[in-house]
């Protein structure tokens, strides 16, 4: 099978996703960090929603199991794993009840026959969702709750001799490690050049690193970014400047429109609000060509 999906020239051909399905149903809100919304049917008939969008661009799904296996957030499928043009880098979860969710990537890959190049162990943590490709041979890491300093030299280690390097940026405290701020929550490319940021929270030497490379950045309405706790910035990429949001948020839309972009939405109130991840977090990028 074909792979890699650094390179955001090229539309989404391959992506990884798992339904709700059981665990989730039978999740403790409190124990996971679930908002009031949550609510397990609904999140299901939503998921439904985004996937059918994924699908109708053309793009194939391969199905992670969904099974009574009590990992509830295993449904963001963006963060155990990443894949590149030179194999999968399985990584290790900084959020306690996510530590089983890697081995499962690395079986997938291997059942796929996509070969895994690396994998993180021990005490390195380093979660997707504080990954960003910032061209096809830069990967950009947010050190903070989720991602630490020896997983991110891990990382590096591991794309060296593929020809891929790893820059790393300080991500703020803001609400605290309880919450999830990946990188991710911060900056949402929505094309080789152009991304939706929220510039008081983004590190400042990435917004410099990406104005001097020539990046095109799109300031997200705050008030929006507040009142969905982050959620109105993760936006899915399905080719340039053609993406997937969740709904609720006309200026944060609007304002991508204005840039040239062809905006999709579906509602998420209580799956992506409630749960703290968007539509990026619940798909996994297998292949861009």
């Amino acid at each position: 099978m074909p792979f890699g999906a650094e390179d955001r020239t090229k539309p989404l051909a391959r992506v990884l996703m798992r339904k709700p399905g059981p665990a989730m149903a039978a999740a403790d809100p409190e124990v996971w960090h679930y908002g009031p919304g949550f609510n397990p049917e609904r999140a299901e008939a939503q998921h439904a929603e985004l996937a059918r969008i994924v699908a109708a661009s053309g793009a194939e799904i391969h199905w992670f199991p969904s099974d009574a296996d009590g990992l509830s957030d295993a449904v963001f499928v963006q963060d155990p794993s990443f894949v590149t043009r030179a194999g999968a880098v399985v990584l290790n979860m900084g959020k306690p009840l996510r530590k089983n969710e890697p081995e499962r990537h690395r079986a997938l890959y291997e059942s796929l026959q996509i070969p895994v190049i690396g994998q993180l162990k021990g005490e390195a943590t380093v979660e997707s969702g504080d990954c960003v490709w910032i061209d096809p041979d830069t990967l950009a890491i947010g050190r903070g709750a989720r991602t630490n300093q020896a997983g991110i030299d891990a990382v590096a280690e591991i794309l060296k001799p593929h020809g891929m390097s790893v820059v790393a940026y300080d991500l703020p405290y803001w609400t605290g490690p309880e919450a999830c701020l990946h990188l991710m929550s911060l900056i949402s490319p929505l094309g080789p050049k152009l991304a939706l940021i929220h510039a008081p929270l983004l590190p400042y030497a990435l917004w410099s690193d990406l104005k001097g490379s020539g990046w095109e950045l799109l300031h997200a309405p705050e008030d929006e970014f507040l009142a969905s706790g982050g959620l109105n910035l993760n936006v899915l990429m399905l080719k340039e400047r053609d993406v997937v949001m969740v709904d609720g948020f006309p200026k944060t839309r609007a304002l991508m429109e204005e840039a040239g972009c062809r905006v999709q939405a579906f509602e998420g109130d209580a799956l992506c609000i409630s749960c703290e991840g968007g539509p990026t977090c619940l798909t996994r990028p297998i292949l861009r060509a």
